[in-house]
């Protein structure tokens, strides 16, 4: 298909994506899926180990989520919930505030993740300002913690790499130390005791910071960034009381963790902790259409349903009909095939499989849960010694990308951090797409080292 590389190559602004790099060879081009499978313009059929970028759950070619969003195009294609409502946005809500923990009972909808996670942080902002308690504003989030790229949510994310094209940005946000237990500065050896110190750490910074100007903390269930950071045990539960005692919220940012990805609907079920809001989007309609938002408490309703209250922020196609309608065919797959179910049985053997990959020696680290995994390349297992930037970006975006695209495997080498390699693989797949995934990296990651 040249006129369409072509086209792509003089029309299509790619994100994320270094231009320059396709200027003398393809752009990749995916046609078509099916189950955890993608078919590229060369005619060739990859396993889809990222679920396009930690979304298709249900995996591709659904025809219940398709036919659902055909039937609700004809009924009603487009219609605000400004002020108005219509039955797909109302019946949603309703099932979202069933599934999720506690009494989160509250669905403010949105678009995309970051949509979702600056909507958290204006609602946070103005509930605050409703209650009496104006100075409440800072946001306090990991390092190297990936949060979205609209500017409020690009200053909630701690990469700052990422941020530095576009300073200066919403001020009032902290970063403290992340989970990985594998480069733990202390008691690397005690998961209890590493998790202890790093929930310890959210509070000196609340301290640090004046907890009378402190908003909310930003978690993910599993960090994303960084490679896959699982929380220690008692971490959470620590972190609860620390934001109950200081009186701030505790936003779970799930815009990867939830739906199925870590076995349960929501991360925040998965681990056992009750936040104050969950931010949502990817999943939640398996990438058919796009659909964020946010899930609250009770409480953070209450000084809105106070007469001449409102909150005041909206997005135009927020909540919208066949976005809605395609979450809740999605959500009945869900049902139908027991995926939260599937992913926790099936998780330790997509583990176990993974783990295989510690007899090479690039691989430092396997780390993540559920269908959600990192693997850490090393220079040097003994020492844990990593790669410098140079070296980094040679054996990612120079040969692990490519190499790994040409093996039939999508994944994602990130170096945001140490060097990683992601897997989040559809939550329909079982063993043997997890042999074929390992079998896959086997023979790129012994290539790259042999390279080395």
């Amino acid at each position: 298909m040249p006129e369409l590389q072509q086209a792509a190559k003089d029309h299509l602004w790619m994100h994320f994506t270094e231009m320059a790099a396709y200027a003398d060879t393809d752009v990749p081009v995916i046609t078509h899926g099916e189950g955890a499978y993608v078919y590229g313009a060369d005619g060739r059929r990859r396993l889809d180990g990222l679920a396009g970028l930690f979304v298709s759950q249900v995996g591709h070619g659904r025809t219940e989520i398709a036919e659902a969003i055909a039937d609700q195009a004809k009924r009603l294609a487009y219609f605000p919930i400004w002020t108005y409502a219509h039955p797909t946005a109302i019946e949603l809500a309703e099932r979202l505030a069933a599934l999720a923990p506690g009494d989160l009972n509250r669905v403010f909808f949105t678009t995309s993740g970051s949509e979702a996670v600056e909507s958290a942080w204006k609602l946070a902002r103005q509930y605050f300002k409703a209650i009496g308690q104006p100075t409440r504003h800072k946001v306090i989030s990991r390092r190297i913690a990936y949060h979205g790229t609209s500017l409020g949510a690009l200053s909630i994310t701690g990469v700052q790499a990422l941020k530095t094209q576009f300073e200066p940005l919403v001020p009032s946000t902290v970063q403290v130390p992340n989970t990985n237990i594998y480069r733990a500065p202390v008691h690397g050896d005690d998961p209890e005791a590493f998790g202890r110190w790093a929930a310890d750490q959210i509070e000196e910074a609340i301290v640090q910071n004046d907890p009378a100007t402190v908003a909310a903390v930003y978690l993910e269930p599993v960090q994303n960034s960084g490679g896959c950071f699982p929380p220690p045990p008692g971490y959470f539960e620590r972190v609860r009381e620390i934001c109950d005692r200081h009186g701030v919220l505790l936003v779970s940012d799930e815009v990867i963790c939830a739906f199925g990805r870590v076995g349960a609907y929501f991360g925040a079920e998965r681990f056992g902790y009750l936040p104050d809001m969950i931010t949502f989007a990817k999943g939640a309609t398996s990438g058919y259409v796009p659909l964020g938002g946010v899930i609250a408490r009770e409480r953070l309703m209450e000084p809105f349903q106070r007469k001449g209250a409102a909150f005041l922020h909206g997005i135009t196609f927020a909540g919208h009909p066949v976005a809605a309608a395609a979450a809740l065919a999605n959500l009945d797959i869900f049902e139908k095939e027991k995926l939260p179910d599937h992913v926790r049985h099936n998780a330790p053997a997509f583990r176990a499989t993974l783990e295989k990959l510690l007899d090479l020696p690039i691989v430092g680290d396997v780390r993540g849960d559920g269908y959600f995994y990192g693997i850490e390349l090393v220079k040097d297992k003994a020492t844990k010694e990593t790669f410098t930037g140079e070296e980094a970006t040679r054996l990612l975006k120079g040969f692990l990308s490519p190499a790994l695209f040409d093996a039939g495997l999508i994944c994602r080498a990130d170096d945001r951090g140490d060097p990683v390699i992601q897997l989040s693989p559809p939550l329909v797949c079982g063993q043997e797409h997890f042999d074929e995934i390992e079998q896959i990296l086997r023979g790129v990651l012994t290539e790259a080292w042999g390279m080395l």
